[in-house]
């Protein structure tokens, strides 16, 4: 952490000046992987979900002036005044909304917000479904909690904050699946459906202990880039309970839906359909691989998880692009296949539309695997992730 401290004083100094004389906060933000509920939690469903060991971390030090100025490692210095919070629509998809919009929502809770410098850096790849968004929305909830709240915000409130700022301000509908992994940390079991409380039963499991490792392969595409694929995940799932008279999914049972096909197949279409049947199928695999974890039964596991692969590649449909000739995630994962032959499993990792694929691997094959997987995503593409088990959190120097 020493390391980790004098490169963010660096970087700070580079971006500020002298640090000396000025407090400072080392904040630190893990990214998350999804272990189970594919486009579940947007729809009141369940997921499971762990913070890993890749990180944002910032060094942030309060200021006089009346402006928060974020200098991140890739994206160049962001300035955001404190007397104007309001969402913008020229600020849509940028680091001003995020800032903007966690900052608006202390001020709500009647924090005053003031002004501070921020370095920052992460290892989390953007765009790869590790949710790198939550991770710095989770980086500047925590830091403005520390310097404005004396940190007295609980850690399922600033997930529920960090949501609205990307839905609200940044412009991006998502579940809270992200927020909340990053900001609980472990292995969580979490149930969405009431939107004003965060449910989350933490599970005690590695999954090296039972002789697997969990890997993330980035296929070398960016899921930023299908924005618009993304949200008509979630678009047609609603638009399905809203034909049948609710408003999210995990409001109806499958035979609801089945019973209404012809009428729904002439107003939303098939696909709609398909992704309203992909939800209540993973939805009945969530449950059953939380019951595997907590009765350590890794093979189990890993064989619903094979199942739930399959409902995103043909009932979700977030796997492949349209009637693109790249298919990265597609390969990916017939590739891991290939490789494990039945040994393990691999499937669509986050969002969908490129970014990553999620693999459980035996321990004695990871070698072997990560080298195919490498020969074909270049090299570094697979990595082995363990578990962050703090989550997000601010500390004074």
């Amino acid at each position: 952490m020493d390391k980790v401290v004098a490169s963010l004083r660096e970087a700070f100094e580079g971006a500020f000046g002298s640090a000396n004389s000025r407090r400072q906060l080392l904040v630190v933000s893990p990214g998350r992987t999804e272990l189970a509920g594919n486009h579940t939690d947007h729809e009141g469903g369940n997921v499971i979900a762990a913070a890993v060991d890749r990180y944002v971390q910032g060094l942030f030090s309060p200021s006089e002036m009346s402006v928060m100025r974020v200098q991140s490692e890739g994206y160049g210095l962001v300035e955001v005044g404190t007397d104007d919070l309001d969402a913008r629509e020229d600020e849509r998809g940028t680091t001003a909304a995020l800032v903007r919009g966690m900052a608006a929502q202390f001020a709500e809770r009647g924090y005053e917000p003031v002004g501070f410098d921020a370095a920052i850096r992460s290892d989390v790849l953007g765009g790869s479904g590790l949710s790198s968004s939550a991770a710095f929305e989770l980086e500047l909830g925590q830091a403005m909690n520390a310097l404005w709240a004396d940190g007295a915000l609980p850690a399922d409130e600033l997930a529920m904050m960090a949501q609205r700022a990307e839905r609200e301000w940044f412009g991006k509908p998502c579940g809270l699946m992200d927020q909340a992994a990053v900001a609980l940390g472990g292995v969580q079991h979490m149930d969405f459906s009431d939107s004003t409380v965060l449910k989350a039963e933490p599970l005690d499991f590695d999954f090296a202990d039972h002789g697997f490792a969990v890997c993330i392969i980035a296929v070398g595409a960016d899921h930023a880039a299908n924005i618009d694929d993304y949200a008509a995940v979630p678009g047609e799932m609603q638009a399905i309970a809203r034909a049948l008279g609710k408003e999210v999914l995990s409001q109806l049972a499958l035979d609801d839906v089945v019973a209404e096909i012809p009428r729904l197949r002439e107003e939303l279409g098939d696909r709609a359909i398909l992704r309203a049947m992909h939800y209540f199928q993973e939805e009945g695999l969530v449950a059953s691989r939380a019951e595997a974890l907590r009765a350590g039964d890794v093979a189990r596991f890993v064989a619903l998880t094979r199942s739930s692969g399959i409902s995103s590649a043909m009932l979700l449909q977030n796997v492949s692009v349209g009637g693109a000739s790249d298919q990265p995630s597609m390969l990916a994962i017939a590739l891991a296949e290939s490789f494990l032959q039945g040994r393990g499993s691999a499937r669509v990792h986050g969002g969908g539309f490129g970014g990553t694929i999620q693999a459980f691997v035996p321990l004695d094959e990871v070698e072997s695997f990560s080298a195919g997987m490498d020969a074909v995503f270049g090299e570094g593409a697979c990595g082995v992730y363990g578990v962050d088990h703090e989550g997000a959190r601010a500390q004074w120097l």
